[in-house]
């Protein structure tokens, strides 16, 4: 994983799939990278090492912490990590994000990969609006300027 801080993005090394990809890198995630890198002053390659150091954090380590940190919220629901997954491209769909640039950021081959786990909400079907209201909108003159 290598944090590309001028681009605001993370390179990650043979992720879900094998595969590489760039994901987002938050102002908030950084900062709290970098203070984790001052306190941490880990040895080696990695950022999060696995029981070595010299060796990466192996994935079944990662759904333990996210078994703790689950158990720890007291979700009811079942989480996993591929639930931050799912998580993420919602939320990127419920902030307006076009599917394609959701699609590039979890790496699918696909389009149909994309539209099949993610989901628009009823919230943003109810935000829709015609594109033909959109237009006469625009082309309306001000309430002002029409006649009486």
């Amino acid at each position: 994983m290598d944090i590309d801080s001028q681009r605001m993005l993370i390179h990650v090394r043979l992720g879900k799939g094998n595969k590489d990809r760039y994901v987002l890198l938050g102002e908030t995630v950084l900062a709290l990278l970098r203070d984790y890198y001052k306190t941490a002053r880990r040895k080696g390659v990695y950022l999060f090492p696995g029981y070595k150091p010299q060796s990466p954090l192996c994935p079944a380590c990662v759904r333990q912490v996210m078994r703790k940190a689950v158990r720890k919220a007291g979700l009811s629901k079942k989480a996993t990590v591929h639930s931050l997954r799912h998580s993420f491209a919602t939320h990127l769909l419920e902030s307006g994000y076009d599917i394609r640039v959701v699609q590039v950021l979890l790496g699918h081959a696909s389009i149909q990969t994309t539209q099949r786990y993610t989901h628009v909400t009823d919230r943003l079907l109810h935000l829709a609006r015609s594109p033909l209201d959109l237009i006469q909108k625009q082309q309306s003159p001000p309430s002002d300027l029409q006649p009486e």
